[in-house]
């Protein structure tokens, strides 16, 4: 257990505040906190599918809310308890980060220690889309088990999700890691991974470096940003390869803080 115990620790992210004690008090359940988790929020990129005109929220940020922000937020929306369901009007809109954020957060308040992944799901189409997920540590088994928040059961017809979003398979989601070993090794075309009409090695790089800082406390970062990356920036140098090789392989490592290649 001992080599799992920094993943009971919250960051500045993940840390409730003043909503710690309710936290505490959620059922110790996974499938009932991914409800809960649920009942709060609505994904931006799904808007219409929940009933809510996305016309007129065009301009809703999608910036990472810390925990303690998004909650006081959703309770000024709505006051009730967490575990009651609001209605899509009433939730508070975010991304799938925010998702995993939260049940990341519902998970250590419990004891239970917990991670946000940055990696690439394979059940939203054809490819291999950038996609954030909870992974948790499973003491009887003592292996990590990966969730997906998001996965409420509107999605999950739409989708046509098959498994348990409690425990996301392995072949259905890759951490950025292992998507970049896998193309590394040619196990994979890289040019099916990405994010809408980006794709390629260099998203793929993108992410190693968002898991890496997430597992290091660092929920957002600078390479969020990569969207201001002009076309002569989305590459890859040769002198790269053998970092990101060793930050694929050991995302858990100590913070390699390498700043985007369209800042410097």
């Amino acid at each position: 257990m001992k080599h799992v115990q920094r993943w009971l620790d919250h960051n500045s992210m993940s840390d409730p505040a003043g909503h710690a004690a309710a936290i505490a008090g959620l059922p110790p359940d996974i499938g009932v906190l991914n409800a809960i988790v649920q009942g709060l929020l609505v994904h931006s990129d799904w808007l219409a599918e929940y009933g809510l005109d996305a016309t007129r929220l065009q301009g809703v940020s999608r910036m990472t809310l810390p925990v303690a922000d998004r909650l006081d937020d959703i309770l000024q929306r709505d006051g009730q308890s967490l575990q009651i369901q609001r209605p899509p009007d009433r939730r508070a809109i975010g991304t799938c980060r925010d998702f995993a954020l939260l049940l990341c957060s519902f998970l250590r308040g419990q004891g239970v220690p917990s991670r946000v992944r940055c990696g690439f799901a394979a059940y939203f189409g054809n490819g291999w889309e950038d996609h954030w997920v909870c992974e948790y540590w499973v003491q009887n088994t003592r292996t990590w088990r990966l969730s997906d928040p998001q996965l409420d059961e509107l999605l999950k017809a739409i989708l046509q999700i098959g498994f348990d979003p409690r425990d996301v398979p392995r072949q259905s989601f890759v951490t950025a890691g292992q998507a970049w070993l896998n193309c590394r090794a040619e196990k994979c075309d890289p040019n099916r991974f990405g994010h809408g009409d980006v794709s390629g090695p260099w998203f793929v790089k993108v992410n190693v470096f968002r898991d890496h800082h997430v597992l290091n406390g660092r929920v957002t970062s600078a390479w969020d940003g990569w969207r201001d990356a002009p076309p002569s920036k989305r590459l890859i140098e040769a002198h790269e390869h053998p970092l990101l090789d060793d930050l694929a392989a050991h995302p858990e490592q100590a913070l390699v803080d390498v700043a985007p290649g369209w800042l410097t």
